[in-house]
C-alpha cells in the first residue's frame, strides 16, 4: 500500500472512532431518553460506517478484493440503526416518558392529539 491510501484509511478509522466515542459520552451525559437515543443512533451509525469504510478500503488496498460481507455490514447498519433509534424514541414518547425540562419544542404532541 502507498502512503496516501494508509493516510485515508487511518483518517476514516479515526473519524469512526471519534464519532463512536462522542456517542458514548452523549449516552452518559445527556439528560433524557430522547437526546440519549439521538446520540446513540446517529453518532454510532456514522462511527460504525466510517470504521467499516476504512476496513473495506484496507482490505481493498491490501488484497485487491472488495469484501461483500463488509459492504453488507455497511448497508445493514445504515438501514437498521436509524430506524431502530426512531422506533425506540416513538415508543418512549407513546409510553409517556417525560422530556427534559430544557426541551422547547414537542412536534409529536400535535400529531398525538
Amino acid at each position: 500500500m502507498n502512503a496516501i491510501a494508509d493516510t485515508v484509511i487511518a483518517f476514516f478509522i479515526l473519524i469512526g472512532m471519534f464519532l463512536s466515542l462522542a456517542a458514548a459520552f452523549g449516552v452518559i451525559r445527556l439528560p433524557d431518553v430522547y437526546t440519549r437515543n439521538h446520540a446513540a443512533s446517529k453518532s454510532t451509525t456514522l462511527g460504525v460506517l466510517f470504521t467499516l469504510l476504512g476496513v473495506l478500503m484496507y482490505f481493498f488496498f491490501q488484497d485487491g478484493i472488495i469484501h461483500s460481507r463488509i459492504m453488507l455490514g455497511i448497508a445493514f447498519i445504515f438501514i437498521t440503526a436509524p430506524v431502530a433509534g426512531h422506533l425506540i424514541s416513538r415508543a418512549a414518547y407513546r409510553t409517556g416518558v417525560k422530556m427534559c425540562d430544557q426541551t422547547s419544542q414537542d412536534d409529536l404532541k400535535e400529531a398525538k392529539d
